[in-house]
């Protein structure tokens, strides 16, 4: 991805090294929408105004923008561009969403959390 299309993002938390993130699943969301862009689902404008609308709904809602929580904001554009463009489905997304719950639910402390493969 070109420079400049990171600098267009509205606020995307980083420091002189780029992008940074506070846990891995902003990460792997980041990642996500980064490849699915290069893979053409979407280009990096479309993903840059969900994004900035995704942001504008939530203040319109009177949510707080200390930046604290921009990347569930990512994380709820993505899944409407993922949804709109036909690559998954809102049933689908929960109902991966509530397996990994039950995955962490049921994993002992200190011990990667995986999916039930026969699932």
């Amino acid at each position: 991805m070109p420079p400049e299309a990171l600098a267009a993002l509205p606020r995307l938390p980083r420091d002189e090294s780029g992008p940074v993130f506070a846990e891995p699943w902003q990460a792997q969301a980041f990642a996500l929408a980064v490849s699915l862009s290069e893979q053409g689902h979407f280009t990096w404008k479309e993903w840059a105004a969900t994004l900035a609308d995704e942001i504008k709904t939530t203040g319109n809602r009177g949510e707080p923008d200390d930046g604290s929580r921009y990347y569930h904001h990512w994380l709820a554009a993505l899944e409407r561009l993922v949804t709109a463009k036909h690559l998954s489905n809102p049933a689908a997304m929960l109902a991966r969403k509530e397996a990994w719950a039950e995955a962490y639910r049921r994993t002992p402390h200190g011990k990667p959390v995986e999916l039930d493969k026969s699932a």
